[in-house]
């Protein structure tokens, strides 16, 4: 059994400010820990440390038994990795390499043919057989026929790209949790997960024998499937024993005792500060006094370098602002619309004002769907809206109201034009559907949302939710009337999705949202279902079903 130690961990960013201090928790045999806190509070930059990933500089962290990790980018692969390449990087490290030789003896073997190849193909080839080779391929198609429903023969050399984000999480999870590794570490893991694969997870994370240390959002995840929860916020992180649950409730009291901590420390500063004063008053008018006086600043001093005890963390205060505007009455009108390969013809009309959660198991076409509504319908007025969204191949035809004008919020966050720059720049610069912000005028907004002290870090170096929360504000600056949401709260803490609840809520336009988040379709009044059969139908409450 594999266990996990963190004692005494800190980290400091490159720009000198520091994240955290002095973290220390344990992660016991068979236990399963979430890691909890806002955006950017350093839950990753964690994970990487216990992975590994980053050098540990200020503490130490002890672990026992094999690692296995899943990182936070699966999900959103989109490079020529194939299956069998993400295999091996699940895969415990000796068993990669010689995987990866392997392959590249196959390659030279196929282009080459001659007798060094075939020998160099044959070493590896036995390699591969005594590293356990054959067993992780027992192990891989295992995996492969119970996420994608085919052996692992017809999807080793598959793309990645290939599949929803759902699927890659599902197939990495498989490897993971059913692989020899005694210690997990998973980064969102739920992320992508359509309901019924959310479900899944929590009760194999239930039933597994395996020590693991996770990051999630998803409050029900954390509920059914956390025995202690470490909270990093405020620059260090506390433990709470108990689950998920009843985390809330401790971290009030936790947050009352600290106040009465300083409150008590305040008035014994005060105490002493009032002490040092008297007897300096006395002891000027009587040597005898003197030796008091010393006693009382030293007192004082020694009071004062111990310091007080931490405060509670300040809560965040996200206030979103999306106005939206009046559109025609039809805001989206479906008629015949067939997204090929995914759904049969299907009729939808949005009326201005309507909350639509968009429904279903991952690969149905949600994500589609919302990507051809991005990019203005089928026969988009005026100039192409959106245009970097790659096109959507459909029959029938689908129109976009009067006055609707679509702000689209990716899943996957992909926006490389917007990874080097930093957010104040971005603010300043504008684009062809918002008006670029001064730095006087970019600060408050970036306040507002929590972003402040990031305002001169680049996009591509913020944490998930924080990147999450900016796509936001762009989406308020834009001037949308249609609010395009693919997964919005994937990453979002506590405090920023109910922000942004409240944010949909004052909205005064439209809202479409494809969504697993089983607390955040409760605030939505219409309810569109992609079923796995192809199906597109309109139901009155949520229904949650997987591909089949």
């Amino acid at each position: 059994m594999g266990y996990v130690d963190v004692a005494g961990v800190g980290h400091t960013l490159p720009d000198g400010r520091e994240l955290f201090s002095e973290v220390s928790f344990r992660v016991g045999e068979g236990a399963k820990v979430a890691l909890v806190g806002p955006n950017g509070a350093g839950k990753t930059t964690l994970l990487k440390m216990v992975a590994g990933d980053l050098p540990v500089h200020e503490g130490a962290v002890a672990r026992s038994g094999g690692l296995g990790i899943m990182r936070q980018f699966i999900g959103m692969i989109g490079d020529d990795r194939t299956l069998g390449d993400l295999a091996l990087e699940l895969a415990p490290p000796r068993l990669a390499e010689v995987g990866r030789r392997l392959h590249a003896a196959e390659v030279a073997m196929h282009a080459k043919g001659d007798e060094k190849a075939q020998l160099k193909y044959a070493n590896a080839l036995a390699a591969w057989g005594e590293a356990g080779g054959y067993d992780a391929e027992v192990l891989f198609d295992t995996a492969s026929v119970a996420a994608l429903g085919l052996p692992w023969d017809e999807t080793r050399e598959r793309p990645v790209r290939t599949l929803s984000g759902g699927q890659q999480k599902r197939f990495a999870l498989e490897l993971l949790l059913r692989g020899e590794d005694e210690v997990l570490l998973l980064d969102e893991p739920d992320n992508f997960l359509d309901v019924p694969g959310k479900r899944w997870l929590e009760e194999r994370l239930r039933e597994s024998s395996k020590s693991v240390l996770y990051v999630s959002h998803d409050r029900e995840l954390l509920a059914q499937s956390a025995d202690r929860v470490v909270a990093v916020e405020g620059g260090s992180a506390w433990v709470h024993p108990g689950g998920f649950a009843s985390w809330h409730e401790a971290r009030s009291a936790r947050h009352e005792r600290l106040d009465e901590l300083r409150r008590r420390w305040d008035e014994e500063h005060e105490k002493l500060k009032a002490l040092v004063l008297m007897y300096r008053t006395k002891a000027a008018y009587n040597d005898g006094l003197a030796s008091r006086y010393q006693a009382a600043q030293t007192r004082l001093r020694k009071f004062e370098e111990a310091g007080p005890p931490p405060e509670p963390p300040k809560d965040q205060n996200i206030r979103m602002r999306l106005s939206g505007g009046r559109t025609a009455k039809r805001a989206v009108m479906c008629e015949q619309l067939e997204l090929d390969g995914l759904t049969y013809p299907f009729d939808l009309e949005i009326w201005y004002g309507d909350r639509v959660a968009v429904l279903g198991g991952n690969g149905t076409g949600k994500s589609h769907f919302l990507r051809l509504l991005a990019r203005g319908g089928s026969d988009p007025d005026g100039p192409q809206i959106n245009a970097e969204l790659t096109p959507v191949a459909h029959g029938g035809r689908v129109r976009l109201g009067a006055r609707v004008r679509p702000g689209h919020f990716s899943q996957t966050h992909d926006r490389p034009e917007l990874l080097d720059k930093t957010l104040a720049e971005i603010l300043w610069r504008g684009d062809d559907w918002r008006t670029g912000l001064p730095r006087p005028q970019a600060m408050p907004a970036l306040g507002r949302y929590e972003l402040a002290a990031q305002a001169d870090q680049r996009f591509g170096t913020l944490s998930g939710g924080q990147q999450a929360r900016f796509l936001v504000l762009l989406l308020e600056l834009s001037g949308a009337t249609l609010l395009l949401l693919d997964e919005p709260t994937d990453n979002l803490d506590l405090a920023s999705a109910e922000a942004l609840e409240v944010g949909l809520a004052a909205f005064d336009g439209t809202v479409v949202a494809v969504t697993h988040d089983r607390w955040f379709s409760r605030s939505f009044d219409r309810y569109v279902l992609f079923r796995a059969d192809g199906e597109v139908v309109e139901v009155p409450e949520p229904v949650w079903e997987g591909r089949g």
